[in-house]
């Protein structure tokens, strides 16, 4: 018989640990979501029962203040039943009743239209699907995550775009709030493009609503007057923070590929791979604003990107142009021209620092020199 020290150093009992932690955590994580689902559950009666009460009985705020009292007296360590939480509760039940209690993927009332333009917009591959399971992607989202959203949106359309997104990209409460800040919702889809023309659909949907307008990069610091590679350079080596921006989906391949076309070689800035696309997307940045004649380049490189790298399974290679600034018209125009998937983007980037203080820093080889003379 083996001692426990023997046990512990046995291969096959340690994979075999391996395995119940991870069914554990697994389980752990089940539970947790089944109990906020039920707290929920629990919520959205309580707001229910409140509003009843408060519309058969007109009863005021008062009544929500006493109750808040007798519910913390019988259930103390339940802090969910404040006075500002049971108001919450109510005006969550109100915002959203007409959504959950009807049945919205059957009614063409005005909140089951809401629904579906909204996922319309998020998944027309799989909108049908989706407005069947509202319900579901709604008591997915934690209780914070409302508190945020009904704080943060104004209207219903945007809020339930938040609750999807949420879902669909698993957000911590802090990510949500750092999203809402970037103003998500407003630059969903806005890219203009030529996708409806060269792509087929559900594609030509899906590659629309992946990309944006424009891009935010506040999580760069750069000097004023700063050039296409400097840009380039920060947002490879801050390129977490890059795919958060790009969104669900992009995997980074690389930047200034060599590709060798004919007796020349060229270099594309940024080359990423969509894995709900299933194609390359090539990026190239600008730091100045639109001029029709950049598209020609990157037409070439979705082209070459087409020619060296795409497999039998890929679909077509698209091409992503993000300038400093555009004029939306004379984007528009110069994409008809074009027959490969494109789209121009503007980019956003409110952190600069002055070229004189920029200058008066010293840089990594300054440092380093000075600490070799010490």
């Amino acid at each position: 018989m083996e001692s426990n020290k023997d046990i512990v150093l046995n291969k096959d009992y340690t994979a075999w640990l391996g395995s119940l932690k991870e069914q554990i955590r697994v389980s752990q994580i089940k539970a947790a979501v089944q109990v906020n689902k039920e707290l929920l559950h629990l919520y959205w009666n309580l707001g229910a029962d409140i509003v009843a009460q408060q519309e058969t009985a007109k009863w005021g705020d008062g009544f929500l203040q006493q109750l808040s009292v007798d519910l913390l007296k019988e259930f103390p360590e339940m802090r969910c039943f404040s006075y500002r939480n049971l108001r919450f509760m109510r005006q969550w039940y109100t915002t959203y009743y007409q959504f959950v209690e009807s049945d919205i993927y059957s009614n063409d009332n005005q909140y089951s239209i809401i629904w579906k333009q909204v996922v319309s917009k998020l998944d027309k591959a799989n909108g049908q699907q989706l407005v069947s399971q509202f319900t579901d992607i709604f008591f997915s989202v934690p209780w914070g995550h409302h508190l945020t959203i009904m704080q943060k949106c104004k209207s219903l359309d945007k809020a339930i775009f938040y609750l999807y997104k949420t879902v669909e990209n698993n957000w911590s409460r802090a990510v949500l709030l750092n999203i809402l800040d970037t103003n998500l919702y407003e630059r969903h889809g806005k890219t203009i493009s030529n996708f409806s023309r060269t792509l087929p659909e559900p594609q030509s949907d899906l590659a629309q609503q992946t990309l944006k307008d424009p891009y935010n990069f506040d999580f760069l610091t750069m000097r004023e007057g700063y050039m296409e590679r400097e840009l380039e350079d920060a947002l490879t080596a801050n390129v977490t923070r890059f795919l958060i921006e790009l969104g669900k989906g992009f995997a980074y391949v690389g930047r200034q590929i060599q590709m060798e076309v004919g007796d020349q070689t060229f270099f594309p800035d940024l080359l990423f791979y969509h894995l709900e696309l299933r194609c390359y997307v090539v990026i190239e940045l600008k730091a100045v604003a639109f001029d029709p004649a950049f598209l020609g380049q990157l037409n070439f490189y979705v082209s070459a990107i087409d020619h060296k790298m795409r497999k039998p399974m890929d679909a077509p290679t698209i091409g992503l142009l993000v300038c400093k600034t555009k004029d939306d018209v004379v984007a528009q125009y110069a994409l008809e021209g074009y027959n490969r998937p494109l789209g121009i983007s503007a980019f956003e980037l409110s952190n600069l620092i002055p070229k004189e203080f920029k200058s008066a820093l010293p840089s990594i080889e300054e440092i380093e020199q000075g600490l070799r003379e010490e």
